[in-house]
């Protein structure tokens, strides 16, 4: 768990350094920053999604993890959440971007390959490279969002306690049925949901994307594969 504890600290320092800073950064360029950070999240997600092996695997996983997503409204819980921390931790008006900081910082440092598997490394080989790397990645990209979105950003740090901390404890349970196939299409759908991310921080849909919705469909390849399996040998 130490290397989620760097990951959380790199968020909260470099955010906090952000905020720190954006009163002496001019609006259109805290926007440049936004669009810059969106469209590496964008690479980022793309560099992922198209490293699958198994495509149909990708899309049942994500139609199915979807639908799950919506009928469990996970985007309503994470934007709740989102604004009981702005009730508690911001005075009543002040609030600008709090919940739409907290949503986008907490898809994406939770969410993605290096998330994936650095956490699996972590769990399972107590090899915290991965994390620590990522690390370095957030610190500069929470700045940025920081300096845009405000404390929300901040606050993403409990998500990724929850999130990347679970993955790590999970891993030793569930390491059998983590076979390359299954980590190589839980990092696919992971970067297919980041692009979904990077839409909305570059405004590029006439409504916004519920990504967090779709965040069961990463787990769906570890059952996905058994019944694949299962249904060839019938045929």
């Amino acid at each position: 768990m130490i290397a989620v504890f760097v990951n959380m600290a790199a968020v909260f320092v470099g955010s906090l350094l952000g905020i720190f800073f954006r009163n002496r950064l001019r609006e259109n360029l805290q926007n440049a920053l936004l669009t810059a950070l969106g469209l590496c999240t964008a690479v980022i997600g793309v560099m992922s999604a198209v490293a699958t092996k198994e495509i149909l695997c990708v899309i049942i996983c994500m139609a199915v993890g979807t639908a799950l997503g919506e009928l469990m409204r996970i985007d309503d819980g994470i934007e709740n959440a989102g604004e009981a921390f702005r009730k508690k931790l911001v005075k009543s008006g002040s609030g600008g971007r709090f919940t739409e900081g907290f949503v986008s910082a907490c898809i994406l440092f939770c969410i993605g390959s290096m998330t994936i598997v650095g956490s699996l490394e972590a769990g399972i080989h107590r090899d915290y490279s991965i994390i620590f790397a990522k690390s370095t990645l957030d610190f500069v990209s929470s700045m940025a969002l920081g300096a845009a979105m405000g404390v929300g950003v901040t606050c993403s740090v409990v998500f990724i306690l929850v999130m990347q901390g679970g993955l790590t404890l999970l891993a030793g349970f569930v390491a059998p049925a983590l076979s390359d196939a299954v980590v190589t299409e839980m990092s696919a759908i992971g970067g297919t949901i980041l692009i979904g991310m990077a839409c909305n921080m570059l405004d590029l849909g006439k409504t916004r994307i519920r990504v967090a919705n779709m965040l069961p469909a990463i787990f769906l390849p570890i059952a996905y594969f058994p019944i694949y399996y299962w249904i060839q040998s019938l045929l």
